[in-house]
């Protein structure tokens, strides 16, 4: 600024040379010269910081739980949409030596309770309105049943839940002031990514904590510090993402997507990589695509959390398109017709 010139112009012939020096050396504030690691820290792909991504969601299982009556672990059990922890660490307790530890117990899956419409073909109900009077119609035929594709489906257990118990995985909570963050019992560079990084993506769709905590945060810290590692494992991370999405629960697929947006992000190729594998990922990104909350003028106070699914998954697709090569958006375009580019003019 002109007023910095002025003082320094002031200032002895001794003074003036340092402080010029000092001036040349620091990086301006408009200058594009800006270090990798805050690129990728601000970066529009990564909005998540590995450092807050997991405990994010603690914090939003809370503020859930005091909006809404059934929103704990124990009503979505008992209903059969997440998997019940184990009596103890050594597994569950007889069912004749420990009869109140299975007094809850339904054997019956949520998919067995689904109750069929009246109207479905082989019940004997088919247009009943219209059958046994001559042909004079004696109602309105019921509607057609729903088709569930948007219901959600019971969260299936991970193999992060068991290794976790069994005390397999060299990682535990740091009770810390700061608060999201793990204790790695060894060096991630020194971990073997063909067995460690499936087992955390699969663990990611887990709603009860610490499994989803330690499992999230893990594929952030893992794939911060991977590097090359990375390319090579992506063919065994797609079976813990399409089973995630599968679930077609919101959460799972909300933070399923931003760990694969990081993904892509984190390595060369990785994008490519994931081209051959559209045909298991985008069928449910195509379901929810449309999914979108209309608000009007009104102001989303909750859109720095990033789970309004619909935008979350244009934004997915838009990242795949654009590290994902020549091929990628033909192939979007393939299981997502509705899916414009965001390359082409």
């Amino acid at each position: 600024p002109r007023s910095r010139v002025l003082l320094l112009a002031k200032r002895p012939p001794s003074v003036q040379r340092p402080l010029q020096e000092k001036m040349a050396a620091a990086p301006s504030a408009a200058s594009p010269s800006t270090s990798p690691s805050r690129l990728r820290t601000h970066s529009a792909a990564s909005p998540n910081r590995p450092s807050n991504a997991a405990s994010q969601l603690i914090l939003d299982d809370e503020l859930r739980k005091m909006f809404y009556k059934d929103a704990g672990m124990k009503f979505q059990k008992r209903s059969g949409m997440l998997p019940k922890g184990r009596h103890s660490v050594f597994g569950d307790y007889p069912m004749d030596l420990a009869p109140n530890a299975w007094s809850t117990y339904n054997p019956k899956t949520p998919l067995a309770l689904m109750k069929r419409s009246s109207s479905a073909p082989g019940l004997g109900t088919y247009h009943a309105a219209f059958v046994g009077t001559g042909g004079i119609p004696r109602g309105i035929a019921p509607p057609p049943p729903k088709a569930g594709a948007t219901c959600m489906r019971p969260v299936p257990v991970s193999m992060f839940r068991v290794f976790y118990d069994r005390g397999d995985l060299p990682v535990s909570v740091f009770h810390g002031a700061g608060g999201g963050k793990i204790a790695w019992k060894v060096d991630i560079e020194k971990l073997d990514y063909g067995h460690y990084l499936p087992i955390f993506f699969d663990g990611a769709r887990e709603q009860e904590d610490p499994y989803r905590f330690l499992a999230v945060q893990g594929c952030y810290d893992m794939m911060e510090r991977g590097g090359p590692k990375l390319l090579a494992v992506v063919p065994q991370l797609i079976i813990p993402m399409k089973t995630a999405f599968n679930t077609r629960n919101p959460v799972v697929m909300c933070t399923v997507m931003k760990i694969l947006q990081t993904l892509v992000v984190s390595g060369d190729l990785i994008g490519e990589a994931l081209v051959p594998y559209y045909r298991q990922l985008l069928p449910m990104l195509n379901i929810f695509k449309g999914n979108t909350v209309s608000m009007g003028d009104q102001m989303d106070y909750s859109q720095r959390k990033r789970q309004n699914l619909g935008e979350l998954i244009a934004e997915t697709l838009q990242i795949l398109e654009t590290h994902g090569g020549e091929d990628a958006f033909i192939n979007i375009k393939y299981m997502i017709p509705t899916y414009e580019s965001c390359v082409a003019g």
